[in-house]
Formats: structure tokens, sequence, C-alpha cells
């Protein structure tokens, strides 16, 4: 058996191979990417490379192997990822792997925003596919706030268009940590995780925290949505993505990524990052 992560040489990807060469010899792994000069640092590792494309099916059909436990780290490319993930889907059904996992989005079927259309189409159609699935549903990384940091230090201004709605976030390392234990233990084939930090924050309470460490005073800037998407689009967002981001923000207020299920910290087996700790880290690289 073999364990094969795709799109290792991502943010996420590098973290779950990290966590599994804690446990999982190197010659058992399998990271398949797009770039081999970018992942030479796993090659010298011991990692076996697999170069392929979500959106080139032919180089897939070398990526996979009978028995291998496979993990699909959801495409960037907003409004492609269906007709990608398919292609991953098909080689690994071909291929008869034992287990399929997805890094999907938290609430599954019951999320109701445009981010988790591809999400859920991917589901569907593993289930189709009859893998032997696990879904990571994760919830929101809290570095999509603390890596853009700048704006907000720049202008003493946190901006959103979330009202007071909550957000139960993790660190990306901890999203990591609960894949590689899906992908190296039992009992996990058949099930959905709803995975999210242990506390749910406002964005009142980041300004707080960033005005608590920087030892200067931040403020929450809640703005309608259409001002913020003018903002995104100023800033030189592609007007699309930055729909995406305004209505996502909406889905915050009304609640849909502020549940605090517990899964993520169970497969861990630790508590989740806590806000003021990814806070600390990203200011010390400011």
């Amino acid at each position: 058996m073999r364990i094969v992560v795709t799109g290792a040489t991502g943010a996420l990807g590098r973290l779950v191979i990290d966590e599994l060469l804690a446990t999982v010899p190197a010659d058992q792994l399998v990271a398949v990417v797009r770039n081999k000069e970018k992942a030479a640092d796993l090659a010298a590792r011991g990692i076996d490379l697999r170069i392929a494309d979500y959106s080139a099916p032919e180089t897939l059909a070398g990526a996979f192997g009978a028995g291998d436990r496979v993990l699909l780290i959801s495409g960037s490319e907003v409004g492609q990822r269906v007709e990608q993930h398919a292609a991953v889907i098909v080689a690994a059904k071909a291929a008869g792997v034992a287990q399929f996992a997805y890094t999907s989005v938290l609430g599954g079927p019951d999320a109701d925003f445009q981010l988790a259309a591809e999400h859920q189409a991917t589901e569907q159609a593993i289930l189709d596919s009859g893998l032997p699935y696990t879904f990571l549903r994760n919830g929101w990384y809290t570095e999509n706030y603390t890596e853009h940091l700048a704006p907000a230090l720049e202008h003493s201004a946190v901006v959103a268009s979330a009202g007071e709605g909550r957000i139960a976030s993790a660190a990306r390392a901890d999203y990591a940590a609960a894949a590689a234990a899906v992908l190296t233990g039992d009992g996990h084939q058949g099930k959905a995780y709803e995975l999210s930090g242990d506390v749910a924050w406002s964005f009142t309470e980041y300004a707080a925290e960033l005005s608590r460490q920087t030892g200067r005073t931040i403020t929450y800037n809640n703005v309608p949505a259409d001002a913020h998407l003018e903002i995104l689009t100023g800033a030189g967002l592609p007007e699309p993505l930055a729909e995406v981001f305004v209505d996502v923000d909406a889905a915050i207020g009304r609640g849909l990524l502020a549940g605090t299920t517990g899964d993520l910290a169970r497969l861990t087996g630790r508590p989740t990052t806590p806000l003021a700790d990814s806070v600390a880290a990203a200011l010390a690289t400011v």
C-alpha cells in the first residue's frame, strides 16, 4: 500500500506530507505534482514523484495503483474544479485505489454559498463512482486572513461584510494533521468529517486581537456587500473572484462557518490552533 497526495507542492499538500513523514517511510509516499522542479525537495526526501495535471486526464493514468490510499486536495482554479476533479476520480477508480479522501467544504450538501457548489458536485461524483471515500469537509483556514495582514496594518482596519458572524477557523496545519490521520488510520471509509476550529471568532474579536498584539488600535470596518465588492475589485481582484469572497462573508453572517463540531480535534488528538497563536505567527513574519 502507498499513500498518494495530490497537489503535494501546495500550502496544504506540503503540510500533509510533513505530517505523514512523521510515521510513514518516505518510500511508501507518492506526491502527485504538476512541476517536477518545484517538488525537488520532496524527491530529495525519498518521496516518489508522479507528474500529472488535473486538467490533463491522460497524465493521471499512472498516478495511482491498486490498493493505494489517495488524498485529492481540491484544485485552486475556481470554475474549473468539477471537471478537474472528475478526471482524478476516473483515474483512481480505474486503478482500484483502496481509499479516496477529498478535501471538501464545511457543511457539505447543506452549504449554500457559491464556493461550495464545486465541492458538492465533486462529492456527488465520488459517491457515484463507488470509490471507498472519506470526505474531509474543511472549514476556513485562519491563514486566509493572517497571510494577508498588510492592508489591515496599513489602514488600521479589518474590512469585511460579514456583520458579527463568527468563523470557527483553524490553522492549515491542523487540517493537514487530520488528513494524515485519516490516510494512516482505519475505520474512516464511508465517513464525512465536519472539520473546524474549537472556538469561533468574529471580525470584531479578530481586530481586537490584532490590536492587542501590535499595540495599535485596529478596528473592524463592516461594510455593505456592494461596497466590499468595490473595495476588492479596486485592489485588483478579478470581479468573479471578488464576488465569491463577498458571498462567503454573507455566509459567515448567516453562521454557516461557525460550527464547532469537534471532529478536527478528535482526528488530530489535540486542540486546534488558537486564533491568537496564528496571529502571533503571522506578525512574526511581517
